[in-house]
């Protein structure tokens, strides 16, 4: 504080000796400002310095920083090209135009930016700003190249090493994920996302006691992170520990409101404890938030038919069946339910389509078929007087698949005598599980969120896009 006060009192010194007309210390008040928040008194002072000096590039960069900040990118871009004919050969214009251009989702140029910059002078944010492009773009194949060539040039960077591992996750790569993931906890053991990453693993391959050991590590770094707290209730709904389950996933809304993954785990696990109303309140704000999934309508169909509402239960799995053209539990709930209702026809129709599925499912993926749910489409079949021919046996590719498998093809089999979906969610609640965690355990969320500004000179705003990127996996 004394410092502050004492720089404060040297930079008003100088300026009465130079009638305000001494550019440094202009620009380090600008700084000072900057840092505490008065973006708008700083812009104002580096413009002062940008007029006394209009052939530094460094005072039209400081000028855009400050416009960048206030989240008018348009000008700043336009100083920074100033900035750029006064120097060709600057990395940091490149690479700050290629952020500006992300932030209004101009990715091309964006992306002309970042090569100009890497070709100019290599830095890791650079390679991080150009790789979060071809996540936003959806283009994962991209994006892992601009990250292993990230990881050639700083092997030990943990935060490219961290990416590129749940990137692997993602794509259910997991070995190489497990590779990379470990590389990042052998430079830096505590960090928190490569240990919530690799639980994660470990919880899709069901070692739940495990996955919560690495959990707790996480807790003490970051306790009110809301994957976490996912992760940790369905671990426990893993264990059949329903009310901790829900206990956590709660905890998990709490934090994170507007996560359909949360509102989706609860939603199975209110299903599973044939808690109707709670389902239906949960899986209804889930698809508020990604009304394009098949599988939350056909669970939310699930919750209404054991709440008796047949009618709204018909129109939520025609829209899952729209939304959803590969999952044959769709249909084959949806069957059920007609069948139950005296429309054999319908059924019939919904039973034939489910077939097609199955067939294109048993010649282009390793799934196998739960055995409870072969049991309920042979006993509709028997009762439509079709499905005799058809074959839902297949061998197995991997046997590490078999519990993915399971869980994936489980929900029809809850269905009562032909299916009274009682207890679909029990089914369904665990292929959640495992698709859900790896994308929340340190995460995807984030993939979508725009970058902040990268390193300026000054070391004190240096933290800022380290600070941003470390959230990029959650969730």
């Amino acid at each position: 504080m004394a410092e502050e006060k004492l720089s404060a009192a040297v930079i008003k010194e100088q300026l009465q000796e130079t009638h305000g007309l001494c550019e440094y210390a202009i620009y380090v008040q600008a700084l000072i400002f900057r840092l505490e928040g008065n973006i708008q008194e700083s812009l104002r002072l580096f413009q002062m310095c940008a007029f006394l000096s209009p052939q530094c590039a460094d005072n039209l960069k400081q000028v855009a920083r400050s416009l960048f900040l206030l989240g008018k990118h348009k000008a700043a871009i336009e100083v920074y090209n100033e900035a750029a004919k006064l120097n060709q050969k600057d990395w940091e214009i490149c690479h700050n135009l290629g952020v500006c251009y992300i932030y209004l989702k101009q990715f091309d140029k964006a992306q002309d930016q970042l090569h100009n910059a890497l070709h100019l002078n290599r830095h890791d944010l650079t390679y991080i700003m150009l790789g979060k492009i071809f996540l936003l773009k959806g283009d994962l194949d991209k994006a892992i190249e601009i990250y292993k060539k990230a990881v050639e040039f700083s092997p030990e960077n943990t935060e490219l090493l961290t990416t590129l591992g749940l990137l692997y996750l993602q794509l259910g790569i997991y070995q190489k994920a497990f590779e990379h993931l470990g590389n990042t906890l052998t430079y830096d053991p505590t960090n928190y996302k490569a240990i919530l990453a690799a639980g994660s693993m470990m919880q899709t391959h069901g070692d739940f006691d495990v996955a919560l050991t690495k959990y707790k590590v996480v807790a003490c770094a970051v306790i009110e992170s809301p994957p976490l707290w996912n992760n940790i209730g369905m671990c426990f709904f893993g264990k059949k520990k329903y009310v901790a389950a829900i206990s956590c996933l709660k905890r998990a809304n709490y934090l994170a409101p507007l996560d359909w993954k949360i509102l989706y785990n609860l939603g199975l696990v209110h299903l599973t404890m044939q808690q109707y109303a709670s389902a239906f309140h949960f899986l209804s704000a889930a698809i508020n938030f990604q009304p394009k999934m098949g599988e939350l309508y056909m669970l939310l169909a699930v919750a209404l038919t054991n709440l008796e509402d047949s009618e709204n239960a018909k129109r939520a799995y025609e829209e899952a069946v729209r939304l959803d053209k590969c999952n044959p539990l769709v249909n084959l709930n949806y069957a059920v339910l007609l069948y139950n209702q005296g429309e054999k026809r319908d059924a019939l129709a919904q039973y034939q389509e489910m077939e097609k599925k199955v067939n294109l499912l048993k010649y282009s993926s390793s799934l196998e078929f739960d055995p409870e749910m072969v049991e309920v489409a042979q006993k509709l079949g028997a009762a439509l007087q079709v499905g005799e021919a058809l074959v839902w046996t297949k061998p197995v590719k991997d046997p590490k698949s078999k519990h993915q498998t399971a869980s994936t093809s489980k929900a029809a089999g809850f269905q009562q005598p032909l299916g009274s979906n009682q207890a679909l969610g029990q089914a369904m609640s665990s292929a959640a599980t495992c698709r859900k965690l790896s994308s929340g355990a340190g995460g995807t969320s984030q993939l979508t969120k725009p970058p902040s500004l990268p390193l300026e000179p000054e070391p004190t705003v240096e933290a800022q896009p380290t600070e941003a990127s470390a959230q990029t996996r959650e969730k």
